[in-house]
C-alpha cells in the first residue's frame, strides 16, 4: 500500500453507507407480446426525491429493523440455501416493491388458494400505509422469499453525500398482477426491455442512474426470465462493485472494478475525490503519487496502445529514477527531463524492445548537457536472440533483486524510494520488473498490460518463461502485499479489493484459456499450418490481428510439444 505521505491528496472519510434493497420483477417479453427476451418493472422517482430525483429505478428502498425481526421471517419462505442477511434483503424488496408499486410476491399458506399467488382482491385489502407483514399474516399470506434471488451487489460511491449498500435482487412477476405507482414516491410504472431502456437512455428521454445502466447491459444478455433465476441459483451476486470516478474530457465517468480506469482512480484518489484526469496525452506528465510521475510518449498504435509509459519515481529531495524512456523522440524525452527538474539519477529500461530503450541514451545526453553528472543506463542486455532493432547494451547490467536506492532530506525528514529488480524473461529474454518497496508498486513493463495481452515472439520471446515469471510476480505480490500493477502501456491495474495477485491471476488463467485452445487446434488439425491453427485458437481476435497472434500461437505450440514431446 502507498505511504499516506505520497498520496496527492489528504485523507478524506467517505459517508457512511445505508442499508438499502432493491429488486428487478421480471417477464418474459414474449408473454407480452413483445420482440422476445425479457422485460423489467421500472418506475421514475419523484423529481422532488432526495435521492437521483427523476430517475428511473427499480422499486426498493431502505431496509427497516423490522425487516429482519424473528417473525418477519417467520411469516416468510425461505429456501434451504438463502441466508438470514438475504433472507431480510429479499422481505425488504418484497416490502418496498408493494408500498411502491402495489406488487405483491405473497403467496397462500393454506386453504382452498393454498400456493397461489395473491391476486388483486389481496392486493386490495391490504393498506400500503399501514405495518406491512402483519397484514399479509392475517389475510393467510406467506412472504415468497424463496422466489426473490441475488443478482448484484452495488455500493454507492465514495464521493457522493448520500452512500447506500444495496443488493440488487430479481423476481419473476407474478401472474395477473398489475403495478400501481404510489404517486408519491414513485410515478409512471413502465415494462421494458433491457436493450429498449439504454437506448432511450443515451437518446436522452429515459434518465437512469450509474448502477441501473450497468445493471441493464448486463441484464440485456439474457433471453428469458428462467435464464437469469438459473444464473443466481448458486446465491452469490453475479458481481459487487463499488464504482469510482475520474474525469475524461472534462466530465465526470465512472468505471466497475473491470474497467481499465479503475485500478489507477484506487491509487490516486482512494477516497473517492473526482479530479483525475483520464484523457490520454503526451504533453504532460500526470502525478499519480507525489514520488510517482507518468508521461506517455506519442507512439500510440496497434502494439503500443495509447503510447510507452515513461515513469519517473523520486522527488525534488532524492533525484529521480526514469523508467523505460521510450523511444527516441526529442520532445518526449525533454519532457521527461524537464518533470525531474533535471536531476535524473538513473535510467533503467525493462527491456530491450524499441519503444522502451532507445531514448535512453540521448536523455543521458541531456543531462550530460545540463551540466550534471551522467545518470548510468540500467538493465539487462539483449540476448543473441532478440532482433535487429532490438539490440540494447546498458552501462551496467542489473542482478536479480538489486536493489535501486535513492535517498534525501525533506522537510519532513528522510525519505528513501527503493526498486527492487525482478528477472521476468517472457516477452523478452532481458525483461525485468521493478518493485518500489516502500509503496508496494509493481512496474511491470511489457509483462503485464492494461487492456491487452502480452505479444510472446519466438524465439526471444518463451511461454514457458513467461509464465514461470507470472508465478514469480504473484509471489512477489503476496510477500510486499502490492496491490498495484503500473504497466508500460495503460492505465494502472489493481486496486485493494481487485489488486495485483487478482490481475495475474486473470491474465495467467486468459494464458492457460489460450493455450487449450491452441492445443485442441493442433488436435483437430494434426497436418495444419500456423495460419490454420490461429483460425481456431483466435477465432475470438479480428483477423486483421492474426498476424500478430500468430507470434504468440507459436510460443504456445512449443510449450505444448516441451511439455508433451513429440505432440505436433
Amino acid at each position: 500500500m502507498p505511504r499516506s505521505t505520497q498520496q496527492l491528496h489528504p485523507f478524506r472519510e467517505p459517508v457512511a453507507t445505508r442499508p438499502a434493497a432493491t429488486v428487478l420483477l421480471l417477464r418474459d417479453a414474449t408473454a407480452a407480446g413483445g420482440a422476445g427476451g425479457i422485460e423489467v418493472l421500472m418506475t421514475r422517482r419523484s423529481d422532488k426525491a432526495s435521492f437521483a430525483p427523476g430517475a428511473y429505478v427499480f422499486p426498493g428502498g431502505g431496509i427497516d429493523a423490522l425487516d429482519a425481526a424473528p417473525d418477519t421471517h417467520a411469516a416468510a419462505d425461505r429456501r434451504p440455501t438463502q441466508s438470514d442477511l438475504h433472507l431480510t434483503q429479499a422481505i425488504a424488496a418484497i416490502r418496498e416493491s408493494f408500498e411502491e408499486l402495489g406488487v405483491l410476491l405473497a403467496r397462500h399458506a393454506d386453504g382452498p388458494r393454498q400456493g397461489q399467488m395473491a391476486d388483486a382482491q389481496d392486493i386490495a385489502a391490504i393498506d400500503r400505509h399501514q405495518p406491512f407483514v402483519a397484514q399479509c399474516t392475517a389475510r393467510g399470506l406467506r412472504l415468497a422469499a424463496d422466489g426473490v434471488f441475488l443478482l448484484a451487489h452495488w455500493i454507492t460511491d465514495r464521493d457522493l453525500p448520500r452512500r447506500f449498500d444495496v443488493p440488487f435482487l430479481v423476481a419473476r412477476m407474478p401472474e395477473g398482477q398489475e403495478p400501481v405507482a404510489d404517486e408519491t414516491e414513485q410515478f409512471e410504472p413502465v415494462w421494458v426491455r433491457p436493450a429498449d431502456a439504454l437506448a432511450r437512455h443515451e437518446a436522452g428521454q429515459f434518465f437512469m442512474i450509474y448502477p441501473t445502466i450497468r445493471t441493464l447491459q448486463r441484464l440485456a444478455k439474457f433471453d428469458a426470465t428462467q435464464a437469469v433465476l438459473d444464473a443466481v441459483a448458486h446465491e452469490q451476486p453475479l458481481w459487487v462493485s463499488c464504482p469510482r470516478a475520474g474525469l475524461l474530457g472534462g466530465t465526470e465517468a465512472r468505471y466497475m472494478e473491470d474497467e481499465m480506469p479503475f485500478g489507477e482512480l484506487a491509487l490516486v484518489c482512494p477516497d473517492g475525490q473526482i479530479v483525475h484526469p483520464l484523457d490520454w496525452q503526451t504533453e504532460r506528465p500526470v502525478p499519480l503519487l507525489r514520488n510517482v510521475m507518468r508521461l506517455t510518449a506519442p507512439n500510440p498504435g496497434v502494439m503500443t496502445g495509447p503510447g510507452t509509459n515513461s515513469y519517473l519515481v523520486g522527488d525534488p529531495a532524492t533525484g529521480f529514477i526514469a523508467i523505460d524512456p521510450g523511444p527516441a523522440d526529442a520532445e518526449h524525452l525533454d519532457k521527461l527531463w524537464r518533470a525531474a527538474g533535471g536531476d535524473i539519477r538513473m535510467i533503467v529500461c525493462t527491456h530491450s524492445h524499441p519503444d522502451h530503450s532507445p531514448g535512453a541514451a540521448p536523455l543521458q545526453a541531456l543531462c550530460v548537457q545540463a551540466g550534471r553528472a551522467a545518470p548510468p543506463i540500467l538493465g539487462l542486455p539483449s540476448a543473441p536472440t532478440a532482433r535487429a532493432a532490438s539490440a540494447f547494451t546498458p552501462d551496467r547490467a542489473l542482478q536479480n533483486n538489486e536493489l535501486l536506492a535513492l535517498m534525501g532530506k525533506a522537510p519532513e525528514g528522510k525519505i528513501t524510494h527503493t526498486l527492487q529488480v525482478i528477472h521476468t524473461p517472457g516477452h523478452a529474454a532481458n525483461h525485468v520488473c521493478l518493485l518500489l518497496r516502500e509503496d508496494g508498486l509493481l512496474f511491470s513493463g511489457d509483462h503485464i498490460l492494461n487492456g491487452s495481452t502480452t505479444v510472446i515472439d519466438p524465439p526471444d520471446g518463451n511461454m514457458a518463461d513467461y509464465l514461470d515469471s507470472l508465478d514469480r510476480l504473484d509471489a512477489l505480490c503476496a510477500e510486499h502485499s502490492v496491490e498495484f500493477i503500473l504497466p508500460a502501456h495503460g492505465h494502472v491495474l489493481g486496486g485493494p479489493i481487485n489488486g495485483a495477485r487478482s490481475a495475474i491471476a486473470k491474465l495467467k488463467a486468459h494464458r492457460l484459456a489460450r493455450e487449450a485452445k491452441v492445443l485442441a487446434a493442433m488436435q483437430a488439425l494434426p497436418d495444419g499450418s500456423m495460419e490454420d491453427w490461429v483460425q481456431h485458437a483466435y477465432d475470438d481476435v479480428p483477423p486483421r490481428m492474426w498476424p500478430v497472434a500468430q507470434r504468440s500461437l507459436l510460443a504456445h505450440v512449443e510449450r505444448i510439444r516441451s511439455q508433451q514431446p513429440g505432440n505436433n
